[in-house]
């Protein structure tokens, strides 16, 4: 059941975010801010629990192998962070996106590549092990390149805070990913145990939260629906085509061409969103309207990431 799930997890995110259009306030819970846990919000809390979730998976003897660095796995991180947030800012420029959509959309062009690449990269028969070793390559190294690339390239319609999206970083992304491994160290047996039930746990959430950025921003979403849906499918698609073209190029192999391809093309969009949803971040904006539309991008491109990135797995899978 899990595996089907997994295997599917494209169409369950269309039908979470079709449902959070039509039923906001099934979704709009998870990320409205009306829900905290000592102190922090339950978008926050979902986040580091999706990237503690990640932590469980790994052991320091991975951090270690990652310190040899082969070709494909500097080769994949390298153009995660140049393809991505350099063609995100390119089609903001190119579309003339209002400030709001294009911060958010040149945010989650700078986050590190999702977990569920990792399924993507099975179901295509691509190199799962690379596939992971980036997608934690890249989550660690996103805590400095992220706030440090969405400062340069959004810096051009707002003012960002580089040290605070750095906090956020550390809070959501490290300290959780880190403390998932030490715990994986500590206790095997039971990381083992809830290991197989974590890939659930992370795509609910995931679905959740994506659904309560639609479900909270239907009204704008309806308002901008041609010029958002165009650019995040063309940050996606470019993304993907990008990533096999040069990977190709740089003479790597088949199998790791496909696997980076789809590490490239898929970003960790709940991150994307989430932090585009802090009250600092929004904070930034001098309207409201604005810091309203900056998770959106993030929300949408989670939707066409899964759908692009299934449809290319099906077709290399059967290739």
């Amino acid at each position: 059941m899990l595996r089907t799930i997994t295997n599917n997890f494209a169409a369950l995110t269309v039908l979470g975010v079709g449902l959070a259009w039509f039923f906001p306030a099934g979704f709009t819970w998870m990320t409205d801010g009306r829900i905290a846990v000592a102190g922090q919000s339950l978008l926050s809390l979902a986040l580091g629990v999706i990237m503690l979730a990640m932590g469980l998976t790994l052991t320091f003897d991975d951090y270690r192998k990652l310190a040899s660095a082969p070709r494909a796995l500097v080769a994949g991180v390298v153009l995660q962070f140049a393809v991505m947030p350099l063609t995100g800012f390119a089609i903001a420029k190119g579309l003339a996106l209002e400030p709001g959509l294009a911060v958010g959309l040149i945010l989650v062009a700078c986050c590190p590549g999702g977990t569920a690449s990792n399924i993507v990269t099975f179901i295509a028969r691509g190199h799962v092990a690379l596939s992971v070793a980036m997608t934690m390559a890249s989550t660690l190294a996103a805590v400095v390149l992220t706030p440090l690339l969405t400062g340069w390239l959004a810096g051009a319609y707002v003012e960002i805070d580089r040290w605070n999206l750095l906090a956020n970083m550390v809070a959501v992304v490290l300290l959780p990913v880190v403390l998932g491994t030490l715990l994986n160290r500590l206790f095997p047996r039971a990381a083992e145990k809830v290991s197989a039930v974590l890939p659930l746990v992370a795509i609910v959430l995931v679905i959740l939260i994506v659904g309560g950025i639609v479900g909270g921003a239907k009204a704008q979403i309806a308002e901008h629906a041609g010029v958002l849906l165009l650019a995040t499918f063309l940050l996606h698609a470019v993304g993907f085509a990008l990533g096999y073209g040069l990977a190709r190029m740089l003479g790597l192999g088949e199998v790791e061409a496909r696997t980076i391809s789809i590490e490239v093309g898929m970003q960790n969009s709940g991150l994307g969103s989430g932090l585009a949803k802090t009250p600092a971040f929004a904070a930034q904006f001098a309207s409201i309207q604005q810091a309203a539309l900056a998770p959106v991008p993030a929300a949408i491109s989670a939707v066409w990431h899964v759908l692009i990135g299934s449809m290319l797995a099906g077709w290399w899978r059967r290739k």
